[in-house]
């Protein structure tokens, strides 16, 4: 039986249900699990394969009640219309102690804060190219610089208000771990609705472990993004008008969308909901048009204005490059804040903390070859089938090559497609992401896991303690993505 290396110091090696030491009235002596897990062991140890059964059917009725879905691009049902699926729920949370979380958070705050640095640097003057800490061309180049943002105010200078930070706990041979940072998304980062959504569900379902259990809460998170929200707005704003732009009820996160309007009491607007007057933007409503001072933006850089940047978009709205420049509305997160982001950057981040903080990284990245490189790129190419390769732009878990899990055919075409465009792809070690046991159809087993943390900034940085946990649910898979058939679990930060 593989190891479940996020509960147990050592696997006990009993049934799905049974611990170590277990004695026939149920009382568990659970030798081996990791002291934040005992508790929960113990309860888990109690309860029966049925009753776990009936209740992820539960929590399945109510997230298909309630439209908590996810739409799958390019599927297609039997009528050839898009299709749209739970993400699928496991019962079984992810708990992290205190102490980790504590490393964990400082380490993100660190990382966040580099990482507007380099925003507003790139944006203004430039100091790391000149320092040569990074090739120009990476930069300026790069498809996500948008030059027209350059020299542009924004308050704070914060230009990623809400990051998601992807983390990975990589077990090592004592049986502990380590966190390392696997990605940073400073664009659109989305899923912060099912960590939410998942901790009403267990709230609902297990309401006994929340008694027994000092679980730090969560549900606050939108009272704080409207606060972060509220406060990058331009000065001569006194009581900001907030909205969340969305693509429109076919994007895939749209009940993200829906759901974070609804729950900080602002409206949800599409691009066609709102115009440009005299370089100040207003939005229609039943009582006449009203200004718009704060957009929390869900639609990416290339369709937010017609007038300047994807001509035939019908999702953002004209002008409104032009009212941000002025200093007459916030975008949130900023316009172009997708290079510090790309996957050719990300190697760069820890130089990032040094270079603009004088400080070491609390979080470690993954080591990271960069194919641009001559020597990286020989590198990757002898050993493609130990490797995972990401395209640089890509994302949700699409352009990706895991070389152990690899065909022959698919490590021929990634080694084409390297070979035209080295600068398209980076590629990391495979790492033994963490396990954490995992409700299946078979019982609890091992499921690799990672953790995006949710990080705002405007006048300060805060989080909610944990975060989305995403699991990988196909036996020895490493995707965890929503899109690729993950799923997802509560994420538990004990407080002290």
């Amino acid at each position: 039986m593989p190891k479940f290396d996020e509960m147990y110091a050592r696997w006990p090696g009993n049934g799905p249900f049974q611990f170590q030491g277990q004695s026939q009235g149920g009382q568990s002596q659970v030798q081996g699990v990791r002291d934040h897990y005992r508790g929960y062991a113990q309860w888990l140890a109690r309860q029966s394969q049925d009753a776990m059964q009936a209740r992820r059917e539960e929590a399945e009725m109510i997230f298909r009640r309630v439209g908590i879905t996810f739409a799958v691009y390019g599927a297609k049902d039997e009528d050839g219309a898009g299709t749209e699926r739970l993400i699928p729920f496991d019962l079984i949370p992810r708990i992290i102690p205190a102490a980790e979380w504590a490393v964990i958070e400082r380490g993100l705050v660190q990382r966040v804060t580099a990482l507007n640095r380099f925003l507003h640097d790139v944006y203004h003057d430039q100091e790391i190219i000149r320092a040569g800490i990074i090739p120009p061309d990476q930069i300026l180049n790069n498809s996500q610089f948008r030059k027209e943002m350059m020299g542009v105010y924004v308050p704070h200078r914060i230009y990623s208000h809400v990051s998601g930070i992807d983390i990975v706990r990589v077990p090592n041979e004592q049986g502990e771990g380590e966190y390392y940072v696997l990605e940073d998304n400073l664009r659109v980062p989305s899923g912060v609705s099912y960590m939410l959504e998942d901790r009403k569900m267990m709230m609902r379902l297990f309401p006994d472990l929340f008694s027994s259990h000092r679980v730090a809460p969560v549900m606050h998170y939108p009272d704080l993004l409207l606060e972060t929200l509220r406060a990058s707005a331009q000065p001569g704003a006194p009581d900001p008008t907030v909205v969340v732009l969305t693509p429109g009820m076919y994007n895939s996160a749209y009940f993200e969308h829906a759901f974070l309007a609804q729950q900080m009491g602002v409206e949800l607007v599409e691009g066609q909901d709102l115009f440009v007057k005299d370089r100040f933007v207003y939005m229609r409503t039943t009582r006449g048009p009203k200004r718009v001072d704060v957009i929390y933006r869900r639609v990416d850089d290339d369709f937010l204005d017609p007038s300047v940047f994807r001509p035939t978009s019908n999702l953002g709205c004209a002008g409104l490059l032009d009212a941000y420049r002025a200093g007459n509305v916030t975008i949130c997160n900023a316009i172009g804040a997708g290079v510090a982001d790309d996957k050719s950057i990300y190697p760069y981040v820890p130089d990032m903390i040094e270079f603009y903080l004088g400080e070491q990284p609390i979080l470690k990245n993954v080591p990271t070859w960069l194919c641009r490189n001559p020597d990286d790129l020989k590198y990757v190419l002898s050993h493609l089938e130990e490797l995972v390769v990401k395209e640089v732009h890509g994302a949700g878990g699409y352009g990706m090559l895991i070389g152990p899990a690899a065909s022959k055919q698919e490590l021929e075409d990634f080694r084409k497609a390297i070979q035209a465009k080295p600068a398209g792809y980076i590629a990391q070690p495979t790492l033994s992401l963490s396990s954490c046991p995992t409700f299946v159809e078979s019982g609890i087993a091992p499921r690799h896991i990672d953790l995006r943390s949710f990080v705002l900034s405007g006048k300060d940085v805060h989080m909610v303690p944990g975060g989305l946990t995403r699991v990988a649910l196909k036996d020895g898979s490493l995707v965890v993505n929503s899109s690729q058939g993950g799923g997802t679990k509560d994420t538990w930060i004990l407080e002290v």
